[in-house]
């Protein structure tokens, strides 16, 4: 974590709410599944919150991992090296996150480089990694490596098409939702 004192008072109460959010089965699901699809190239994690945020803190594992998920020689981080100052491994960690937007992850579901470098919001890390899985399973390339029941299934469209004719029938019938009138009249209404 970057050079902060604990926090206090309200400080404290917001980042406790967010570390309650940190799933720890979501991240051996998230290990296991970073581990099987970059294959041998990454080591294995020390276990809890802090091991996953120093595994991940450099980049690297998130810039093999992003790789991984395009063909070979076409992944869109060029150069991974690992490197010991912030600010090459938070470019690193920006790269990824640039790659992971132009995979076809939302801009609103994607962490902040800071969330993850210092720590703040390891959950929303998970979110964005649990996310990418779903999409890669999702896309159906033969890319994705592991098991496709650790993901959420993402929905599918359905779009279906009507005939005039069927548009037609539609616009003369009325829905129960928009009421009845059967059986309303003013029988027995009086004047004030």
């Amino acid at each position: 974590m970057a050079n902060r004192g604990p926090s206090y008072g309200l400080s404290r109460e917001v980042q406790q709410k967010i570390d309650r959010q940190y799933d720890p089965e979501l991240e051996q699901i998230l290990v296991r599944w970073i581990l099987a699809q970059c294959g041998g190239d990454v080591a294995q994690p020390a276990p809890g919150r802090d091991g996953f945020q120093q595994w991940l803190k450099d980049g690297t594992v998130l810039c093999r991992l992003i790789n991984s998920l395009h063909p070979r020689g076409q992944g869109p981080v060029a150069k991974i090296q690992a490197s010991a100052m912030a600010f090459k491994q938070m470019e690193q960690i920006s790269q990824f996150l640039q790659a992971a937007e132009r995979y076809g992850i939302a801009a609103t579901d994607i962490f902040q480089t800071v969330d993850l470098w210092e720590g703040k919001n390891m959950a929303c890390v998970q979110r964005t990694l649990m996310n990418l899985g779903s999409l890669a399973v999702a896309k159906g390339d033969g890319l994705f490596v592991g098991d496709p029941n650790w993901f959420p299934k993402k929905s599918q469209e359905n779009r279906r098409v009507f005939s005039e004719d069927k548009l037609k029938e539609g616009q003369s019938v009325i829905g129960l939702q928009m009421g009845t009138n059967r059986g309303a009249s003013q029988a027995g209404m009086t004047g004030y």
